[in-house]
This record gives structure tokens, sequence and C-alpha cells, in this order.
């Protein structure tokens, strides 16, 4: 069986994608959680992961590291990871690669956290200018492919890439245009994509740097995680 090693739920966008990926396509496999604060000192993902950064896949004596290297390790060996008609399988690749290099913005100034609300005080430029551009990758690939999913009717690997993105959305209150808008919702009522927030909402553990980053340029709203005040 697969392992896969993964940091907090509450914060790691980066594990987030194969996590709820495999979940969505029944890929059987057991995680270890190794929450980033205790990482700090001892380097403790940097004895399963070559770069000391999650996600890292353990299949047996292979490691996989980096969230869409794991994606197609996963997709020579399962069915269903992308899309399967060749055309659409090509756009889903892209999209998901483009997330996977792109967006720096809405990273930089919308840092994951799944269990609390905020307002952003202001949005930048570069932040309004990566909301367009989500805008627009999705209606095309829900107007390409026939939704509700940006491949067509089941979820694959490029949904997942853009899971973490329905939590920032929700977490800061981004607005987007109403076909994009509808698209998030639905990502965030997937099986998959519930279990990892709800999860994420139950962790008690926090992490300094993450914290402070997502509440930097942020009123709070309000914070649902366990053992909020």
């Amino acid at each position: 069986m697969y392992e896969l090693i993964i940091a907090n739920k509450n914060y790691s966008s980066w594990s987030m994608r194969p996590w709820v990926l495999m979940r969505a396509l029944g890929i059987e496999f057991s995680e270890r959680l190794l929450p980033f604060h205790l990482n700090h000192g001892d380097g403790a993902i940097a004895r399963f992961s070559p770069t000391g950064r999650v996600p890292c896949l353990v299949d047996g004596e292979i490691r996989v590291w980096d969230s869409l290297s794991i994606v197609e390790y996963l997709a020579e060996r399962h069915v269903g990871v992308w899309p399967l008609p060749a055309a659409d399988r090509a756009w889903a690749r892209s999209a998901a690669a483009e997330m996977h290099s792109g967006f720096q913005a809405l990273r930089n100034e919308c840092s994951m956290n799944v269990g609390i609300r905020v307002r952003l005080h202001s949005q930048s430029p570069a932040l309004l200018a990566d909301l367009r551009r989500l805008e627009t990758l999705w209606a095309d690939g829900l107007t390409r492919h026939g939704g509700p999913y940006l491949g067509g009717q089941r979820f694959t690997a490029v949904d997942a890439f853009y899971a973490p993105v329905a939590t920032r959305i929700q977490t800061y209150g981004l607005v987007l245009a109403n076909a994009a808008a509808a698209y998030a919702r639905h990502l965030l009522l997937h099986e998959a994509v519930r279990e990892w927030i709800d999860a994420g909402v139950r962790e008690t553990f926090r992490d300094g740097p993450h914290e402070a980053d997502c509440l930097a340029n942020c009123e709070l709203l309000q914070d649902l995680r366990a053992g909020a005040q």
C-alpha cells in the first residue's frame, strides 16, 4: 500500500492535491502527517522526502516527491487520474501545470487556512489578475468538457490541483464570476474535499509563520478550528 507523507491539513495546499485525488479515485493509501511546527527543529520530513518538503509518496523502496510528480506516478498505475480522451487529457495537464507553477499572487496574498474566515483589507492588481485568469481558465474547461468538473463528468487530477484554490476562495471571501464561483462551490462539496477540510478544522496544531501570513492583510471574521476561543 502507498504511504503519503503530508503536513497540516489546515495549511498544506500541496499535500491536499494528491490526498484528495487518491481519496476521490479510491486508491488505497495510509497517511503520515508531520505538522509544520514539529518539523522546524528536527527536519522530520527530510527523513522521507529528499527536498524536505511535502507531499511525498512512498511506494515500497520508491520515493516520489512533488505533487505533480506524484500525480503522474499514479497515472501510470491507475485509470482515471486524467481524463481519457487525449485532447481533454492535454488540456487538463496544462491547466494543472499552470496551477503548479503560477498564480503567485494568489498563493502569496491568500495563504491556505481552511479553518478561518477573513476579509482582505486590500487586493493587489496581481491578485485581481490571478482571479480573472481563474475565471477564464475554469470557464474554458467547463465549457469545453461539459462539466461539472474541469475535465468533464468525473473528478480528476486537474480538479485536485484547484481544490486548495476553492478553500482559499472560501477562507478569504474572494469574488468570482458566476460560473467560476459555482465550480468552486461544487469542489467544496466533493466528499474527499470535505473530508480534508473537516480534518483541517479539527486540528489543534498551529504554525506561527502560517498564521502570520494568513492574517497579515486581513480582518479575522471567524475561527472555526478546534480549540479556538
